[in-house]
């Protein structure tokens, strides 16, 4: 039970050569501008700028 708690509390952010953050885990997205708050298991962020889904990420970077 100890190994299935464990992975519930784990984030991981990987950064993708040439592309977005990619956010798993056990994460709580709260966008206070846009009076957001979600808890979602996967998050892609924009690293590159040109998304039109700030702060997402849209493929604009291919």
């Amino acid at each position: 039970m100890e190994n299935n708690q464990k992975k519930k509390t784990e984030t991981v952010v990987e950064v993708i050569e040439g592309g977005p953050l990619k956010i798993t885990g056990n994460i709580i997205f709260q966008d206070i501008k846009r009076d957001i708050k979600e808890n979602v298991s996967e998050l892609y962020l924009c690293r590159c700028g040109r998304s039109c889904n700030k702060p997402f990420c849209d493929d604009s970077h291919k």
